[in-house]
């Protein structure tokens, strides 16, 4: 049996949390067995409680930084406590849809790959993005291609899923959302090549909670850069 660790960054999502953490737990793919592991990143907006809740259920392993330090700094948290075999990245926010893990383990399970990405850009469905992210979005990945000679579609994706050896190999310093470039960098300078299949995608808006901005765009231009030069 294949252990699937599902890490969730949380930070301030009280209305979203419990209904993502169950569309995980719908999800039932033959062979493998999950578990969720949720850090709450410094939250003050009720998510800390929904979370010790939650975590009453075995399946359900919550961790609590106590003031916020970036996405980063709680996926490597998530890591260093994963359990599984294969570990995925999945936002708290409803972004992205977890029945998309099937199609985004086949090529593991298969034995094609150690690395998949996500890809919003191959045409499953979408909620349309905004213009500026979505140009952001395709720079960023250009810079990667140029930089580690690939072709991906979807740099900036959340959902990475990284067999378990491959980040043991790996050791992360970004602490915000320059995690995303900072462990593609590393996983294409280790040799590893990057299966993409398509998902779906449902983005929201700011109003509805989304943190991202221009500005965490230039670090991970700058993270890019960096990493191709510097371990």
């Amino acid at each position: 049996m294949i252990k699937l660790s599902v890490m969730i960054p949380v930070y301030n999502e009280k209305p979203t949390l419990e209904e993502i953490v169950r569309q995980v737990r719908a999800v039932q793919i033959d062979g493998v067995e999950k578990e969720i592991i949720a850090v709450d990143d410094g939250s003050t907006d009720g998510s800390r409680e929904i979370l010790q809740k939650l975590a009453q259920a075995p399946d359900f392993h919550a961790y609590f930084h106590e003031k916020n330090q970036g996405k980063g700094a709680a996926i490597q948290t998530a890591i260093q406590h994963a359990q599984g075999d294969i570990l995925l990245i999945q936002d708290a926010d409803l972004e992205y849809d977890p029945r998309d893990y099937t199609v985004l383990l086949r090529p593991i399970l298969e034995g094609r790959t150690c690395v998949v990405y996500g890809s919003r850009f191959l045409g499953a469905p979408r909620k349309a993005m905004f213009f500026s992210h979505m140009l952001g979005n395709k720079l960023l990945t250009f810079v990667t291609n140029f930089l580690y000679d690939t072709i991906l579609s979807d740099m900036e994706t959340c959902y990475k899923v990284v067999c378990r050896e491959v980040f043991e190999g790996i050791k992360l310093r970004s602490r915000r959302f320059d995690l995303e470039p900072e462990i593609t960098a590393k996983i294409l300078k280790r040799g590893y090549r990057i299966i993409e299949v398509p998902i779906s995608y449902y983005g929201r808006e700011y109003a509805e909670g989304k943190k991202i901005t221009w500005r965490d765009g230039l670090v991970a231009l700058w993270t890019l850069i960096k990493y191709r030069f510097v371990d």
